[in-house]
């Protein structure tokens, strides 16, 4: 059966492409300020630490962080920007126009998500691109990279879309991104290796699941991990797989879309 013909592909292009005017129109905010604060972690970082760690795996410090520091902006908006493209709906009324439009769940899920994930891969490029002027950078598995930035920034755009749905205020819709996703990047191994702790310290981290997506992305960059590749795919797999069980729940139950 002809695709155009079971998915109003017109209506996905609108919603998507409204959601990436937004991302242009508040470019300072969206692609700017995410960039220099990520630069400014890196400069501090590489620093002040690179200072007293030259090289760990034999990677030198600098270059070390890149992949830890991108995953970081990638979390962190990807959650972001899907949250808010569905709150606000909710937040102003329009969630009703939407769900009574012509327009099934799964064509406003592939707007929405796709387009805060193109918004964080775009990111997570330019963040890469800005830290190749700091320090020489390689990446020994590109398609690995490529793939490992795609699936991470779709499944937490729909993590972020879970909590879009869920929040009430804007204050919940900061909550998990500020309060769990940046102190469990921040103790993922982000800036350090997991091998590094000690043997108590190193086994609670392994029950951080950002451990893994870390890991896999730095697989990608330098062939070094802190755990098997194939477990840090899986994992990341599994995340997908339950945002995407809970997010058809969501619309099955109209879960905080009907009331």
């Amino acid at each position: 059966m002809n695709l155009r013909a079971t998915m109003n592909l017109r209506a996905v292009w609108a919603i998507y492409r409204v959601e990436m005017a937004r991302a242009f129109r508040t470019v300072l905010q969206s692609i700017i300020s995410p960039v220099i604060s990520t630069s400014l972690y890196f400069v501090v970082f590489g620093s002040a630490i690179g200072s007293r760690i030259t090289e760990i795996d034999g990677i030198s410090y600098g270059a070390f962080i890149v992949p830890g520091l991108m995953m970081l902006s990638l979390l962190t908006q990807s959650i972001s920007n899907a949250s808010f493209a569905i709150y606000f709906p909710k937040f102003v009324g329009s969630i009703y126009e939407l769900l009574s439009a012509p327009v099934s769940y799964l064509e406003i899920i592939l707007a929405y998500v796709g387009g805060a994930a193109t918004k964080s891969i775009m990111l997570g490029l330019i963040i890469l691109a800005t830290a190749s002027l700091f320090v020489p950078l390689r990446i020994e598995h590109p398609f690995w990279m490529i793939a490992f930035l795609v699936l991470t920034a779709v499944t937490f755009s729909l993590f972020g879309f879970i909590i879009g749905i869920w929040a009430k205020t804007f204050e919940q819709l900061q909550l998990v991104p500020l309060l769990i996703v940046t102190p469990l990047t921040f103790l993922g191994g982000s800036f350090y290796s997991i091998h590094m702790l000690p043997g108590i310290w190193k086994t609670i981290t392994l029950f951080n699941p950002v451990v893994y997506l870390i890991s896999g992305f730095r697989w990608s960059f330098y062939g070094k991990a802190d755990v098997s590749v194939g477990v840090s795919l899986g994992m990341t797999l599994v995340f997908l797989a339950v945002c995407i069980a809970i997010v058809a729940w969501i619309f099955r139950t109209g879960y905080r879309l009907r009331n």
